[in-house]
């Protein structure tokens, strides 16, 4: 029986968002105007879009029995994201991102991934990745928790979709490293400097050919401020984006995934289901932080969007 709509499987960071005059080179100086922490890590930024619109999101993951862990596993309780799929490990440290943000909304990030990158397959519960319609994959920084992915995917059954934000970490394994994945995804949601790094090809239109080549179903690719292109193999959209005064990009992707999931939970068309990416990512840049503008069902009815 389905218990959830979508469970995310990807990293648990704290985040850790310094606002700067600028982004500082090697041997450069900047200076920081504000901090704000705030739970993240991109396939949880998604859960909880997809909480906020009503679905019944879980996740599966990894935290440490510290601060970060406490804070991670709390918020996902108030945002109402079900945690019985997330280990806590007695030794070691959760993740965490530190994020640099200058005055144009555009970022640095760096991963401490901590216990994210410790997963073993034993450790998950498998019955609990069985109970939805949607298993959302997110890159993990270590090998052994990509390669748990992998295992995961090749025991679910058919009735359960698998969707992937590539992420640029992914990308860099290369197409070889991804293909187990991709031949069960359904659909594959990345931007085009990710699809750029993964087949070392720039169009972007081509290079979503080359993943439904692969097995995927549906591509939406992120364009940022042009919005984004998806195809089926029989209809492909250019969709474009809502204009918005940018604050903070800090999550728009995760945003956008949240916003593409719902759709297609939703029963949308594939052009729908883009301007449904693009809307929640909109509101995502409006506010600083991954999670803060993510907006409620109530925003989407308003819009016409529902």
């Amino acid at each position: 029986m389905t218990r959830f709509d979508v469970i995310g499987f990807g990293a648990l960071n704290v985040d850790k968002l310094f606002k700067v005059n600028k982004i500082a080179k090697a041997e450069e100086e900047s200076f920081v105007i504000d901090f704000k922490e705030a739970c993240g890590g991109s396939a949880a930024n998604t859960m909880v879009g997809l909480a906020r619109l009503g679905c019944k999101v879980g996740f599966i993951g990894k935290v440490a029995d510290d601060r970060e862990g406490k804070m991670l596993l709390e918020d996902f309780h108030r945002e109402g994201v079900d945690t019985n799929g997330i280990i806590v490990a007695k030794r070691g440290r959760s993740g965490t991102a530190m994020g640099f943000v200058d005055e144009k909304g555009e970022r640095a990030l760096y991963v401490d991934p901590g216990v994210n990158d410790t997963i073993e397959f034993g450790e998950i519960n498998v019955k609990y990745a069985l109970k939805t319609k949607f298993l959302h994959l997110t890159s993990f920084v270590g090998e052994k928790s990509f390669q748990t992915q992998k295992k995961l995917v090749e025991v679910l059954p058919e009735n359960v979709k698998v969707s992937l934000d590539i992420g640029e970490l992914y990308a860099r394994k290369g197409l070889e490293a991804l293909k187990h994945i991709l031949n069960r995804t359904f659909v594959v949601m990345p931007n085009a400097r990710e699809l750029q790094i993964l087949s070392k090809k720039a169009d972007y239109r081509k290079n979503a050919e080359l993943l439904l080549e692969k097995g995927v179903k549906i591509v939406a690719v992120k364009l940022g401020s042009k919005g984004c292109y998806v195809t089926d193999g029989k209809e492909s959209h250019l969709v474009k984006a809502f204009k918005v005064k940018v604050v903070d990009t800090t999550g728009a992707g995760d945003a956008f995934c949240a916003g593409f999931l719902y759709g297609l939970i939703s029963g949308k068309s594939l052009c729908e289901c883009g301007r449904l990416g693009n809307f929640v990512a909109s509101r995502c840049i409006m506010k600083m932080g991954a999670r803060t503008g993510l907006p409620r069902l109530i925003e989407l009815t308003s819009s016409n969007l529902t």
